[in-house]
């Protein structure tokens, strides 16, 4: 009774979390012979050449689209590395003599780190 019962709550919450996650409010328009995605910022994406080789708009996956997120900037990150464990998982980008690393959970919660190593711009994702 109790793990019908806990699979019962576990398959609510996932729906909830779908509803919430955005996929459910993005659409597909079709105009003047094209056909669009549309996302929850109201971004429309054409997709009118994948629908040309047999694609389904309405089957594809939906992204959160662009400016959805908050990329990570310079101003949150620390040269001290005293306080990193060892068993932290990074991403790291070197040129020269330079690198920069990002850790995996912090880009987990951004997706992307806007940066630069020397005058050069970098951007790291994951």
């Amino acid at each position: 009774m109790y793990r019908k019962m806990t699979l019962f709550l576990l398959a609510l919450l996932g729906m909830g979390l779908f509803l919430l996650r955005g996929d459910a409010f993005s659409y597909v328009v079709r105009e003047e012979g094209k056909a669009y995605i549309v996302d929850r910022n109201g971004y429309r994406w054409d997709v009118t050449q994948a629908e040309s080789i047999g694609f389904r708009p309405e089957g594809f996956q939906y992204g959160i689209g662009k400016n959805a997120f908050t990329p990570l900037d310079e101003n949150s990150m620390s040269e001290d590395i005293s306080r990193v464990a060892p068993s932290l998982r990074i991403i790291g980008i070197s040129e020269g003599s330079e690198a920069k690393a990002y850790s995996v959970p912090t880009l987990r919660g951004h997706e992307i780190a806007n940066s630069e190593i020397g005058s050069k711009p970098i951007a790291a994702a994951y």
